[in-house]
């Protein structure tokens, strides 16, 4: 699978269905009820601009307990489910999804969390709460500024005193 994710990019437009079929033959090797199958599947069709098919994929895989085989796979799929949420119109869902995750124990993906979060957030119109996210989440990347960032980004959700 990985050899596979590797070669993506050698995979142009035109030819995005060999891939997911080479993806599709790789997950006929996993047992049937595994959800590392729907994972790979949805991400497939998602990287191939297949929102629609993807989300159906992206359920299946947390319905089949994927946070019980990778915490990281179960978390890059709300960030992933989120983006396809929201590119099929369904945004609210996406903040649904996402907005645990800001509590959930600290990883690599908490600023995709966020940015993700952030674009649903816009599309339903509370641009400030995604503005506010985005800054939180891009102030301790700063080499100077990480505090007024971070207090800009307070102001923005939570009214002066």
């Amino acid at each position: 699978m990985a050899a596979a994710w590797a070669a993506f990019d050698d995979y142009p437009e035109e030819r995005a269905h060999e891939f997911r079929a080479l993806i599709d033959a790789l997950v006929a090797e996993l047992p049937a009820d595994s959800p590392l199958g729907p994972f790979e599947q949805a991400c497939a069709w998602d990287s191939t601009g297949h929102s629609d098919k993807a989300v159906p994929l992206y359920q299946a895989a947390l319905e089949r307990g994927l946070g019980d085989v990778s915490r990281y796979k179960a978390r890059r799929t709300k960030i992933q489910l989120s983006s396809s949420l929201r590119n099929t119109g369904r945004a609210e869902e996406g903040v649904a999804l996402l907005t645990p995750e800001l509590d959930a124990p600290s990883d690599e993906l908490d600023d995709a969390v966020r940015a993700c979060l952030a674009l649903c957030l816009s599309s339903l119109g509370r641009d400030r709460e995604g503005l506010s996210l985005v800054l939180g989440a891009l102030a301790p990347h700063l080499p100077r500024y990480q505090r007024s960032m971070a207090n800009y980004a307070r102001a923005l959700v939570v009214p002066e005193a």
